[in-house]
């Protein structure tokens, strides 16, 4: 196989795509004119390589609690909530996406919002057509959350596990939100 590195760090086929490179259209040197030339001189593990970009890291949205299925296609998967609003559906813009469940709207079928401020949960109802239900009774306005509430969407049954509250808070929420 006949594969060349561009000055960019791509790999690709000479014989496929010729001394042109498929990805950013570098014009490579042919094997035999570079051993000729000096100012061309072999690539090494040190020269830069192209590396994948993931993205701005400015640390962890640490969580707050967590849905875990105990009913339901995902039975045994648990879910992160994070601090403010988490939108729950299957797409995959929401907060937390549950797959497999195909009775659980798309987008917005229930919120659960935690309160750094007041470090309490609540479950809202979403805006579509789907009902949330609150341990068996269906929820039209805000409901608090406790330890171990049942939460049903869809046809899928999840359990409240709560991390922040009354005993546990995150040391950059307190700074935020004046507590001690």
């Amino acid at each position: 196989m006949s594969l060349t590195r561009c000055a960019n760090g791509h790999m690709f086929s000479t014989r496929k795509h010729g001394h042109i490179c498929p990805y950013c259209s570098i014009s490579v040197e042919a094997p035999a004119a570079r051993k000729g030339n000096a100012a061309s001189a072999p690539m090494t593990e040190t020269d830069d390589k192209t590396m994948p970009y993931m993205g701005e890291v400015e640390g962890i949205d640490p969580v707050t609690g967590w849905l875990v299925c105990v009913e339901g296609p995902q039975q045994g998967q648990d879910y992160r909530i994070m601090a403010e609003k988490n939108f729950i559906g299957r797409s995959e813009e929401m907060h937390i996406r549950i797959l497999g469940d195909n009775t659980i709207s798309r987008r917005n079928h229930a919120v659960i919002v935690y309160d750094p401020k007041k470090r309490n949960f609540y479950l809202l109802p979403g805006d579509a057509s789907g009902l949330a239900y609150h341990n068996n009774e269906a929820i039209y306005a805000p409901v608090e959350l406790a330890a171990y509430d049942v939460i049903e969407l869809g046809r899928s049954k999840f359990i409240f596990i709560p991390l922040c509250g009354v005993h546990f808070e995150w040391e950059h929420q307190k700074g935020q939100t004046g507590q001690p």
